[in-house]
């Protein structure tokens, strides 16, 4: 089996007791996350901006953190703010949140996402109401409307004729275009399949954005990937349709809760927590508290839920 991905920062779902739930201190001067980066080590143009909640919608703010983060994909949010105005869709009012963000004055602080919210609940049904939704649910659909809109913002610069070479492009045999959605997130998963009487391969591939995994505690990410591609064998009624032995034979295979949600990200060398409008610095040791648990333990508990990681050429 083959894979790879291309993403950037962490996310994880978990419940938060009252004693952890604490207002951040703002001093005369500085707030206590300034004091506690320090002056000195505060990366030059970053900004660390908490989000309002607006009834549970926590499963948007950590995720929306979590992209933010993602050096890649908030460039190409940002980029696409300068370009001609276009009619406002949930790429629009993300570009003005990431905008909003980036062009602070102050270092630290807190922004309602009220317009992008606002989109969200108007565009799906789903979103459009006051109760906890799913953060891998809403990811998802946040990336396939920014993909399709790109995409249909290309189609039509086709139609109109304003491809660079000035010439419209036949529609036959015209694929899909990839977005930079795509290019940042999209990865291939090969399936090998391989008949136990003939020892004939199959393979397929596929493409993905993202990849569920069984995260373990006290773990690694190449374990649970590794586990991800462990061989699996088809027999009994699951028996595999060998197109060489023209028969069902046996064969190897490999292949691949809601609650209160919060951002864990690396930027700059150290980690920050964004609880909603919450924002703090936590030593690099407690991540292994958000990393993975047991099965005896109770639901209820703190435990990772999406991971974004880059990976490496």
């Amino acid at each position: 089996m083959g894979y790879s991905v291309k993403i950037s920062a962490i996310l994880w779902d978990h419940f938060i007791c009252d004693d952890l739930i604490r207002q951040l201190p703002q001093g005369a001067n500085a707030s206590a996350l300034e004091k506690e980066i320090g002056p000195e080590q505060f990366p030059v143009n970053e900004h660390y901006f908490g989000l309002v909640n607006f009834g549970n919608t926590c499963y948007c703010n950590s995720v929306l953190q979590a992209l933010y983060f993602c050096r890649p994909f908030r460039e190409k949010v940002l980029a696409y703010k300068v370009q001609p105005r276009k009619k406002e869709s949930l790429l629009t009012c993300l570009s003005d949140l990431f905008n909003s963000i980036a062009t602070q004055k102050k270092k630290v602080g807190v922004i309602p996402p009220k317009k992008f919210i606002s989109r969200l609940r108007k565009e799906n049904e789903l979103f459009d109401n006051y109760m906890q939704q799913d953060a891998h649910e809403f990811l998802n659909y946040l990336l396939n409307t920014i993909a399709d809109l790109l995409q249909e913002e290309k189609k039509q610069e086709k139609q109109n004729g304003k491809l660079q070479n000035g010439s419209i492009e036949s529609e036959e045999g015209d694929k899909t275009d990839l977005t930079w959605v795509h290019e940042i997130f999209q990865g291939t998963l090969t399936n090998e399949t391989r008949c136990l009487n003939c020892e004939a391969v199959s393979s397929k591939d596929e493409d993905f954005l993202d990849l569920s995994v069984d995260v373990e505690q006290n773990t690694s990410i190449t374990h649970c990937l590794r586990g991800f591609s462990n061989t699996e064998t088809l027999c009994s009624e699951y028996k595999y349709y060998c197109e060489q032995c023209r028969s069902k034979q046996e064969a190897q295979k490999s292949g691949p809760n809601r609650g209160h949600y919060i951002t864990i990200v690396k930027s700059h060398g150290f980690w920050l927590l964004f609880d909603d409008d919450i924002v703090e610095k936590i030593d690099a040791q407690a991540i292994e508290e958000f990393y993975g648990l047991t099965s005896d333990i109770s639901k209820n508990s703190e435990s990772g839920y999406i991971l974004f990681y880059q990976s490496r050429d």
